[in-house]
């Protein structure tokens, strides 16, 4: 005996299959349609087909949890968050192909494939702008309540085939543990301080939430970049790292002759600022400010009108 559910669900099966075969073929005429070699631009577009796919997923799979609730009015309420929270989803995914694009604006079309010679790279930091030195700890407070310890330890973990130095990153918010991350960089032969991952926890009443961000050099298809040039100019735009959909973050050096003033640490000059964004959240914008043999100094969020600052280093 076949139930009638089986007849239903066999046409189903073939819509979606169709679909799903539609869908394809507007990937590949989309990405057929980017400017030839534009690698760039490509990538972009189909990280967007990427997002819109997982954003209807996530749509089905609330409805699957919508449809197990008995009661009718909570069901129709659950339904329509559903398609509030896909159209939402469907939206982000347009201003992340947006600021991506304006990302291959400034960077070019060309595939970012940086080559890496483990040979040539160290985990002695000694950049003038971001000298990590071992047993260094950096502490910073900001005026809504964070504090923020950055300690240099003496682990180092081989990622690519280099040693790179392990900076452990704690944040606390009104004296709860939010965040709990191990940062790793390497410095090349030229002074550049590269970022070639991060293990990044997000943490909520004690208990590990998220491990969004998270992402190494070599996995995945991750890839290092940028934390920190030697020679910083006005105008250099760089990647600070790479894994599509997860780990996108771009910053541009604004000014090289900036001056702060903080307590402990007096007026310090040439000091340099960064805009740093990403477009997996095309909101987020913040300028950073690194000092000559001091590092980072001080951290403006121009979303939320946060400003962390650096109250002491030690030894």
């Amino acid at each position: 005996m076949q139930f009638p559910f089986r007849r239903i669900v066999a046409p189903l099966g073939f819509i979606f299959f169709l679909a799903g075969a539609f869908f394809l073929m507007s990937v590949l005429d989309t990405a057929s349609a980017a400017p030839s070699g534009n690698v760039c631009l490509l990538s972009s577009t189909v990280s967007e087909r990427s997002c819109q796919a997982s954003a209807q997923s996530d749509f089905w799979n609330a409805l699957a949890t919508c449809y197990n609730l008995s009661d009718a009015s909570a069901r129709k309420a659950c339904q329509q968050q559903a398609q509030a929270d896909q159209k939402d989803a469907l939206q982000s995914c347009d201003d992340q192909n947006d600021a991506r694009d304006r990302v291959c604006r400034q960077l070019g079309g060309a595939a970012y494939d940086p080559k890496i010679d483990s040979t040539k790279f160290s985990g002695t930091l000694t950049n003038q702008y971001l000298a990590y030195t071992t047993g260094t700890t950096f502490v910073y407070e900001s005026n809504l309540g964070q504090h923020n310890e950055v300690v240099v330890t003496n682990n180092t973990r081989n990622i690519l085939g280099a040693d790179c130095r392990e900076v452990h990153d704690t944040v606390k918010v009104n004296g709860d543990l939010t965040e709990d991350t191990l940062d790793w960089f390497c410095q090349d032969p030229d002074g550049n301080v590269w970022y070639f991952g991060e293990n990044s926890k997000e943490l909520q009443d004690g208990l590990i939430v998220s491990l969004e961000g998270s992402w190494t050099g070599g996995i995945d298809g991750a890839k290092p970049g940028i934390a920190m040039k030697a020679n910083p100019k006005v105008g250099d735009v760089y990647r600070q790292e790479f894994l599509p959909g997860v780990a996108e973050d771009i910053a541009e050096v604004l000014s090289v002759t900036e001056t702060i003033t903080l307590p402990g640490f007096g007026t310090m000059i040439n000091c340099i600022k960064t805009k740093e964004t990403t477009p997996l959240e095309p909101d987020a914008l913040e300028n950073k400010f690194y000092c000559p043999g001091v590092g980072l100094v001080r951290d403006v969020d121009l979303q939320t009108g946060e400003v962390l600052d650096l109250v002491s280093k030690t030894p």
